[in-house]
């Protein structure tokens, strides 16, 4: 149910169990969503704002660049509070959505005192908040019920939320063509947004920041409740399953995330999905908690012909036994071992994009996936992985093209 009194309350777009005190007005003059112009204290407004002023200046840059595009892009995502279409109605208008049988078990709408009215908005075991929800605490009941009568049995088990807050906005999509010898044609851009032309593919490219690492010290101006995994994993899912890449490749991907969510949720979504764990000679915990790398393609548009591995710390222990002297190969080892991996994948396109003058050639593509190591001051060893899987993914898609 959605409980909602007789005025709605603007709640922090901060911190949603606070009510707001106090409106932006810059977000009002760049038409952002009014609900993420709200905050509960000036305290909470400044210490937001480094954060805050992106929307401001994403929102002018949209306009100067773009048009109306900015806008149209955040009502999209916040018509219904999640960016995709929610399948269950809010309102009254669920009502004929939500019988089981002719009747409903509860009407659709029940006053309670203080004028307080509980809408009915959703019957499932999980709910997707509206933008009717925002600024209201939504209130899940589980009934058992006796399935010969349909009878309720015992007393139902309740619980509340916070107020309800606007779903955040992604960033403005940004398509990057890659102009040379052999992708001179980019086809355009569908209705859908994806590359309509059957020679030409899109990829993404995501460090989706593990778990392990989404910490509030590393991450203080991100609320708690924005940094857990149950929310983020569904935000992720939702943005990565709209931009309808033909090759997805992600970073900092632990392995049961893999395992358990990603590869089953993308899979139905008709990607294939292979993965490559970090090595743990570095990090000693949990190897559930292992981030590694995850290449998914669609199977409608490319099949799989290899999978090659690339582990920096075994290339480090080949490189320092080949050309350095026993007394430096410590020192070079500790510098270059940092338990970074690579993923490399030779598809073969399943759609044509050759010439009358080469029929039946093969089209096979390598894509590597890699996440380089994340320290400033360690330029080089950053530089020397990064030439280990060109070096390895020109080998590999060589050898492949001549088998």
């Amino acid at each position: 149910y959605r409980i909602q009194s007789d005025r709605k309350v603007a709640v922090c777009s901060v911190h949603p169990s606070e009510q707001a005190t106090l409106q932006c007005l810059g977000c009002v003059k760049a038409k952002i969503p009014v609900a993420k112009s709200y905050h509960c204290s000036p305290k909470c407004f400044s210490d937001a704002w480094q954060h805050h002023r992106v929307l401001h200046d994403r929102a002018a840059s949209a306009v100067n660049e773009n048009g109306n595009e900015e806008e149209e892009l955040f009502g999209r995502f916040n018509s219904t509070g999640s960016g995709v279409i929610n399948a269950s109605l809010s309102g009254s208008a669920s009502n004929s959505s939500l019988t089981n049988g002719s009747t409903p078990l509860y009407p659709a709408a029940v006053t309670r005192s203080g004028g307080e009215t509980w809408f009915e908005v959703g019957r499932s075991k999980t709910y997707t908040p509206s933008a009717d929800d925002i600024g209201h605490v939504l209130k899940f009941e589980c009934v058992v019920v006796d399935a010969e009568t349909k009878l309720p049995v015992g007393h139902p088990n309740t619980l509340l939320t916070s107020r309800v807050i606007p779903a955040p906005s992604p960033s403005p999509r940004r398509l990057f063509p890659v102009n040379g010898s052999d992708m001179n044609m980019m086809g355009h851009i569908d209705s859908d947004g994806r590359i309509s032309s059957t020679g030409t593919f899109s990829v993404l490219s995501y460090n989706i920041l593990s778990d392990v690492y989404a910490t509030s010290e590393s991450y203080s101006y991100c609320p708690s409740w924005a940094l857990s995994w149950a929310y983020r994993r569904q935000n992720l899912l939702r943005e990565i399953i709209g931009y309808r890449a033909d090759i997805v490749c992600l970073q900092e991907v632990q392995n049961d995330h893999f395992e358990e969510f990603f590869a089953p949720e993308l899979d139905k979504h008709g990607y294939q999905a292979l993965y490559k764990r970090k090595t743990n000679e570095v990090y000693n915990g949990n190897p559930h908690t292992i981030d590694g790398c995850a290449t998914f393609f669609r199977r409608d548009r490319f099949s799989h012909v290899k999978k090659y591995e690339v582990e920096f710390n075994k290339a480090a222990q080949s490189l320092t036994d080949a050309i350095l002297p026993s007394a430096q190969k410590k020192n070079a080892l500790n510098r270059l071992v940092k338990d970074n991996v690579a993923l490399i994948v030779v598809l073969e396109a399943k759609f044509s994009n050759q010439g009358a003058d080469t029929p039946g050639k093969r089209q096979l593509l390598c894509v590597a996936n890699t996440h380089v190591n994340v320290h400033q001051e360690l330029k080089d060893v950053k530089l020397w992985q990064v030439l280990i899987i060109l070096l390895s993914s020109i080998f590999n898609y060589i050898f492949v093209s001549i088998i």
